[in-house]
């Protein structure tokens, strides 16, 4: 399927990542939805896609009114839409609501309006920590918290509708993304854009845990042109993939490093564990390179760099670490 003059609609599509999935189907020519109820993302997230020709539709996803009239006319759907980790933590019966009830509603609309193609943007955290490294497809579904569990029934989900009504689903599983428009503070805020905050206050970022955890970040217009290029693999309904950058970075080397690009002479703080932390991710992508021909070269060091020129834009991201609340969930 080529998505060029395609209807997509993206749910979360004013997100960190989701904005970026915008800009990108906005390149390649398809009539770009997005679908955000605003509690997250943020409309000046899209204003590159919506001066290309894209809409945003103020929704939830889990009001089946909405999700019947976005869906009217749609080719395709890429859902986005979800409560996010540290959310979870503090509510999961929400986190639950969201992305369980929400997953289904959605789905179920898109069976109701004949969509060509369901694609369900799950999470590595569905995977739990790593049994076996490199983590490819087949490695179990064993998440440590609600959040991982919801992202691995959306896909159950999603694929029940496949094999019951007959919606084409492709299941579509990140690693870590970061980049810009990522949240440096809150809830929704990601380690290194607090990290980079933080240094940029003058403070030490702070570490939870040895700092021996590792990661799988991938550069996000990266993870976006993995999304949009799975999206179009007719060799991937069905199935489910995983889209990362293919290596493993520890915590404490994210912090170092960003040292060293912050010419920052602070040393980070350790605070403790983060509660259901997952002590291993790397992602194994054989499968998004063969079939889908998507491979992520944006090497770490690079991409913090690109990253802190972006963020250290004026002065409002260190304000955004003073105020920000150091807590390990």
């Amino acid at each position: 399927m080529n998505v060029s003059g395609q209807r997509v609609v993206v749910t979360g599509g004013a997100g960190f990542i989701g904005s970026h999935v915008m800009d990108r189907l906005v390149h390649v020519g398809a009539q770009a939805v997005a679908l955000d109820d605003l509690s997250v993302g943020l409309e000046e997230n899209l204003a590159q896609a919506i001066a290309g020709g894209a809409e945003l539709v103020v929704g939830d996803i889990r009001d089946e009114d909405t999700m019947h009239e976005v869906l009217d006319g749609a080719d395709v759907v890429i859902h986005m839409a979800c409560d996010n980790l540290r959310a979870s933590l503090g509510n999961p019966r929400h986190t639950h609501e969201v992305n369980g009830t929400g997953t289904l509603v959605t789905a179920l609309a898109a069976v109701r309006h004949g969509v060509k193609r369901f694609v369900y943007v799950s999470s590595s955290e569905a995977y739990g920590s790593a049994v076996t490294l490199p983590m490819a497809e087949t490695h179990p579904l064993m998440p440590t918290t609600v959040y991982g569990a919801s992202k691995a029934y959306g896909e159950l989900c999603a694929q029940a509708c496949m094999r019951t009504y007959g919606l084409p689903v492709t299941v579509i599983r990140p690693f870590n993304s970061y980049g810009p428009r990522e949240h440096a503070a809150g809830n929704s805020a990601e380690v290194i854009p607090k990290f980079v905050a933080r240094l940029a206050a003058g403070l030490p970022p702070v570490i939870f845990g040895d700092g021996s955890q590792t990661r799988d970040f991938t550069w996000v217009e990266e993870t976006a042109v993995g999304i949009v290029a799975v999206t179009e693999c007719d060799a991937l309904v069905g199935d489910a993939v995983n889209v990362a950058h293919g290596e493993q970075v520890t915590i404490r080397e994210i912090a170092d490093l960003l040292g060293e690009i912050m010419q920052s002479s602070v040393a980070p703080d350790v605070g403790d564990e983060r509660p259901g932390d997952v002590a291993h991710h790397w992602a194994d992508t054989t499968k998004a390179r063969e079939l889908a021909g998507y491979e992520a070269r944006i090497p770490i060091r690079e991409g913090l760099e690109r990253y802190v020129e972006w963020a250290t834009r004026g002065d409002g991201l260190g304000r955004a670490a003073e105020a920000d609340v150091v807590r390990n969930w």
